[in-house]
């Protein structure tokens, strides 16, 4: 049984959280046995922060030797040997953030929130009631994650000229052009960008049709200049509950004023070109707050979530002589029911228990498990890391939202 690559055909697939490039087709060699994986992609370059589906068939004999074949179990991995491989949803590197969406004979993994950390191989194991039933799908799926960054290949030592350019470790074919921001706003720049820049100037790039993935605003002279970097590009937070959104900011002119607000709510301005302030915004009353412990640092803290609140949010400031009025995306917020679940999952150790909810909260990560209704101490892990009696039943919590308990362990 063995996989080759097929040709060198490429193709641009672009996914709906992020982008996908770099794709080769993928064919595969099945013995005579019958057993093989074929994957959609050899190579896939994505943006942190986006989301990425790998997908892949798989085909197995229906009957050997008058026993007819069943698939016991499907997973993904890039950990461990061929022969005791870590199925990704109990890595804990991967929590909150891997999906599986397998049918009949075939299965896509989702990885959300994709960071640099991400670039690995990732292939595909299923495994049979048959005797040497266990396939791996080789050479795998090469994933790598990469961000933009903008750097400076000339700066005049005696004038504000400067020669820059927009730098990935990955690119797609048919090569985008760049867009290019000045203090947040679209140059209409394409290419490598030279220009007079100032000392105030802050300067951004991003891939033409991928501009929710830009890269952070650098001050070519110096690190006094005007920018705005957001904590978190997504949050998710639970319905009911309270969410803190942060930034940190820089004025070159000392600031004046500053303010919150919400593109999607343009249509309840007064002039749809003037953001206005949340704390003014009626579908707001009495749930925004801004809080400014430290200087150069804005948080906006929104209580009583409803699903409604789930938008994009941004941060604008003045001076003087200057107002951020960014283009450039801000923190996006997602309101969800917790949808808290116990998950079966059947490694070659035994039974595997994780605790599933709909969104994990940025800083907070303990759970809590029980064991026939009654708290087990010490368990704080997504994963349950004792051994699992079938003759319990178990259940687990996170942010005081309780799972059903599950007491049947049918393998997965």
């Amino acid at each position: 049984m063995h996989i080759r690559l097929h040709g060198a055909a490429m193709s641009l697939t672009a996914m709906a959280s992020g982008f996908v490039v770099l794709v080769l087709s993928v064919s595969v060699v099945q013995g005579q046995d019958g057993w093989g994986v074929t994957y959609t992609s050899a190579q896939i370059c994505a943006f942190k922060g986006s989301t990425v589906d790998i997908h892949c068939t798989y085909t197995y004999p229906p009957r050997i030797n008058g026993l007819d074949t069943t698939i016991e179990r499907t997973f993904w991995f890039t950990k461990g040997s061929n022969k005791e491989p870590v199925d990704l949803r109990t890595d804990s590197d991967y929590t909150g953030r891997v999906q599986y969406h397998c049918a009949e004979n075939s299965c896509t993994l989702t990885i959300t929130d994709l960071r640099e950390s991400d670039s690995a191989v990732y292939k595909f194991r299923f495994i049979a009631n048959q005797d040497g039933g266990r396939f791996t799908g080789s050479p795998g799926v090469t994933v790598s994650v990469t961000g933009l960054q903008v750097i400076a290949s000339k700066i005049s030592k005696y004038s504000f000229w400067a020669d820059l350019k927009c730098h990935s470790s990955c690119h797609p074919p048919n090569f985008p052009s760049y867009i290019w921001y000045r203090n947040g706003q679209n140059t209409g720049r394409t290419g490598s960008y030279s220009d007079h820049i100032k000392n105030e100037d802050s300067i951004s790039c991003a891939f033409k049709g991928h501009e929710d993935f830009p890269s952070p605003s650098v001050c070519v002279r110096g690190q006094s200049c005007n920018r705005v970097t957001y904590t978190d590009r997504n949050i998710c937070a639970f319905k009911g509950s309270s969410v803190d959104i942060s930034c940190t900011y820089n004025g070159y002119y000392h600031v004046e004023s500053k303010v919150w607000f919400s593109p999607g709510r343009s249509l309840s301005w007064r002039n749809p070109k003037e953001p206005e302030d949340l704390r003014e915004d009626s579908e707001y009353s009495g749930r925004v707050e801004v809080l400014q412990t430290v200087r150069g640092r804005s948080t906006l803290r929104i209580t009583d979530l409803r699903e409604s609140d789930s938008a994009e949010y941004r941060f604008k400031f003045k001076t003087q002589w200057f107002e951020w009025r960014s283009s450039l995306p801000g923190t996006t917020l997602t309101v969800r029911d917790p949808d808290v679940q116990v998950q079966v999952i059947w490694t070659s150790s035994g039974v595997k228990l994780i605790c599933h909810s709909s969104c994990l909260l940025p800083g907070r990560s303990a759970f809590d498990w029980f064991r026939n209704e009654i708290k087990i101490q010490g368990e704080t892990s997504p994963t349950f890391r004792g051994n699992v009696d079938p003759a319990d039943s178990y259940s687990c919590a996170y942010e005081g939202h309780r799972a059903f308990p599950v007491c049947e362990f049918t393998p997965n």
